[in-house]
């Protein structure tokens, strides 16, 4: 028996995500905490996304206080669990992606794993997409692996969907590589928006977006956007869509509310989904939603709306909480590591081959 503690903060930027599993035959999940990003650090990793005076000691200051955060996170999840440092395998760290240019040839997560593994006394897996880009791969999603590794599609035509600032699938048939690519915005500019707006961190339910009504014009103009035209392997993330990349398809349009931009959003998001799934697998018969999106009533109807002949659902009815599916994932990723077990699939990122993900640094 091993375990292992998965760590990530995603798009969102509300908080770290700590999962502790067991790794034996199949994983479990054994326990989970939160802890909240503080808005000072939250603005400094936003703004590290974008150009600016100063950045690489900006980065080193923010990546510093993450850990910082990551640390006192892990100490209390331990505690809770009356666990000790030596009981833990390693830790899977994903750190906060800051830039994602695969297409340039790099990818920037930050979170510096030596001070991690200092901090807290156990070995840090960390830095898991360089090694897939470095093999002329997207670097992202990294879950399909984990998803095919945690589903039992029971021969089924399944896909899973992770839902988080941005939104990806994972395509899982049996006698078929798992495949899967990111799809567009999830909630990065439903929450963006929302904020600017009304100053609330995200349109909880989707229930701003409910009471709004879908501008043609804007959806069309949204969906023109080069990204959507492409089949997989693909990846995205702010350096595309982010209020910037709004406001241009903004411009011009007939006026609408607010509320009917926040609808349109919430459009993109189920649409970029289900034309990407329809073109990637046919006849899917099941669609299991994690992430932060799992908790959108208004997201989950219009997916069920559009896909009529799937079952739509959280990954809860497999037993398998949507809001802890990534934190497990990155702490799997660290089992493979560990174990020499390659972790990226060429069919979803495009790499020239299997690759083990992930460097290593011992306690």
């Amino acid at each position: 028996m091993a375990l292992y503690l998965g760590v990530m903060s995603g798009t969102s930027l509300d908080g770290l995500d700590i999962a502790l599993i067991r790794q034996e035959q199949r994983l479990t999940l054994l326990a989970t905490h939160y802890i909240p990003m503080p808005q000072a650090l939250r603005d400094d990793l936003l703004a590290l996304c974008a150009s600016g005076p100063d950045e690489i000691a900006r980065a080193a200051l923010a990546e510093a206080a993450w850990v910082r955060l990551a640390a006192e996170g892990i100490q209390q999840l331990l505690a809770e669990q009356h666990l000790q440092p030596a009981d833990i395998r390693a830790i899977g760290s994903h750190g906060q992606t800051i830039r994602h240019e695969p297409a340039q040839g790099f990818t920037v997560q930050i979170g510096n794993p030596a001070l991690l593994a200092e901090l807290t006394g156990i070995t840090v897996v960390s830095d898991f997409r360089r090694r897939d880009v470095a093999a002329g791969g997207q670097g992202a999603p990294l879950v399909p692996a984990f998803h095919e590794a945690l589903f039992d599609n029971q021969g089924e035509r399944l896909a899973v969907l992770n839902v988080g600032g941005f939104s990806n699938l994972s395509l899982i048939e049996t006698g078929k590589p798992v495949s899967g690519f990111d799809c567009g915005p999830g909630n990065v500019l439903l929450d963006a928006w929302i904020n600017e707006k009304q100053g609330h961190g995200y349109d909880a339910d989707g229930a701003w977006a409910a009471t709004g009504h879908v501008i043609p014009g804007l959806l069309a103009s949204l969906l023109s956007d080069p990204f959507f035209a492409g089949t997989g392997p693909k990846s995205t993330g702010r350096e595309v869509f982010n209020l910037t990349w709004l406001r241009k398809h903004l411009a011009g349009q007939p006026p609408g509310s607010d509320a009917d931009v926040q609808a349109t959003l919430l459009e993109l998001t189920a649409h970029s989904i289900v034309s990407s799934l329809q073109a990637a697998q046919t006849a899917t018969q099941a669609l299991l939603v994690c992430g932060g999106g799992a908790h959108n009533g208004t997201l989950m109807k219009r997916l069920a709306c559009l896909l009529p002949n799937a079952r739509v659902s959280s990954t809860a009815i497999n037993g398998v909480d949507p809001d802890w599916v990534e934190a497990m994932a990155f702490a799997w990723l660290a089992h493979c590591c560990l174990e020499g077990i390659a972790a990226n699939r060429p069919s979803v990122t495009g790499a020239k081959g299997l690759r083990v993900l992930g460097a290593i640094y011992p306690a």
